[in-house]
Formats: C-alpha cells, structure tokens, sequence
C-alpha cells in the first residue's frame, strides 16, 4: 500500500464538511469516500477496507465513540477523530476507545492532510516493518530493532522503564496517546491511574534527549490527554 493508492473513509454527518475536505484529499493523490451516518460508515468501513478513517463523533444515529470501538472489533485502521467536542475528556474517551487522533473543528485542512499523512506512514510501517527499521525525531533515531537510542550520532543510555516508554510512543510515532494508554503498556494495567510515574519518566527522557527539555519539540504534552512523538 502506498499513500498515492490510500483509501480514505470519512464519516461525516455534514455535507460541508465533506465536500470543503474532498479537493485537499484528492490533490494529495487519494481516493475519498464518504457516509453520513454511523451505520452506513460501518457497512463502507467492512467493505472498502480504507487504509484511513476519519470519523465525526456527532453522528445522528449513533455515537461516534461506539463506532470507534466496533471497528475495532476487527480492524486496527488508523481513525482521526474530527469532531467539534473539545472537552478533555471527549478527546481522551475517543482515545481510549482505540481512536489514533483527535482533531477539533474548525480545524486547518493542511493539518489534517499531515495527520492523515502520519496515519498513512504508520499503516506502510505495519505491515511492512522491516522498511523503516528506525524512528527519527529531530537529532533522535529509535532503532526498534536493535534498541539502541542515539542523540546527534552519541548513544543515550536509557533504564528499561524509559526506553519501554520511548519505544512505546515510537511505535505510534505521530499518534497522541492517552495518560492511561500509556500507563497500561509501560507499567501494566494495575498502574493506569498512577500519571505521577509517567510524569517522572516524561522529564526524565526529555532531559536525556531534548535540546531544551523545558520547551520540547519532540516529546510534546497533549494538554489534559496524553503525550505524542513528534518525527
């Protein structure tokens, strides 16, 4: 699958929306498809199979959350949310649903494209891993493979706990993940309400690998959700 030959599924309730989205979508080499309701999105998702989904969490039949979780039943597509509910706690529900993205209305369209874009790498880094066998942030590769992290050519030592959680976000380079997400992978599901360990070990790494841990460019803060991997 190449990003020329990408799918992109939107589920948007507003006919507006998609067809201000369908020009920027299509100049980026895509084919869009649309639906305008839960149900009729859920059908298009198992049949066309997109390699993208963005998905407007106000739908009139049902809520945008429920088909994030019946999706995910069957398939780990990449979903951005797009959806004008701002509070924390809808980003991090979605999130947490097994939503990839979170993107508020009104938003930049050419944000979007570099989402999807994202989205797109990831899906490529799936299912052909041995491809990309590296993430690169700034002056920062992650060799997954090898578990070597190195800062302008020099390796970085990094505790077991730090680089399980470097690798972790490396592995959704792009995606933001939730404060409990987080939690659940590195710490184990017994910890995911203890933010006070991911807190520590998020200065602990910026420290290592920031140029300036108090202004970080690559491990950035998701206000109130989480934390993503800037590449």
């Amino acid at each position: 699958m190449t990003s020329l030959a990408a799918k992109i599924l939107v589920i948007e309730d507003e006919l507006p929306i998609r067809r201000f989205l369908r020009p920027a979508i299509e100049a980026a080499g895509w084919k869009l498809m649309e639906a305008d309701t839960g149900e009729r999105g859920l059908v298009e998702a198992s049949q066309a199979l997109p390699d993208v989904l963005i998905l407007d969490l106000g739908l009139p039949d049902m809520d945008g959350i429920d088909v994030v979780r019946r999706i995910r039943e069957w398939s780990r597509m990449p979903i951005l949310i797009l959806s004008a509910r701002g509070q924390e706690d809808d980003k991090i529900n979605a999130l947490d649903a097994g939503a990839d993205d979170y993107v508020q209305k009104p938003f930049g369209v050419g944000e979007l494209v570099a989402r999807i874009r994202v989205a797109l790498r990831h899906v490529s880094q799936v299912a052909h891993p041995g491809v990309e066998a590296a993430t690169i942030a700034g002056d920062i590769t992650i060799d997954l493979q090898r578990r070597i992290v190195t800062r302008a050519g020099r390796n970085v030592h990094l505790t077991p706990l730090e680089y399980k959680l470097l690798a972790t976000l490396a592995r959704h380079s792009g995606f933001v993940m939730t404060h409990r997400q987080l939690l659940r992978e590195v710490w184990g599901p017994g910890h995911a309400e203890d933010s006070t360990y991911l807190r520590m070990f998020m200065r602990q790494l910026r420290q290592k690998l920031e140029s300036d841990p108090a202004q970080p460019k690559h491990l950035v803060t998701e206000i109130g959700v989480g934390y993503r991997l800037v590449t």
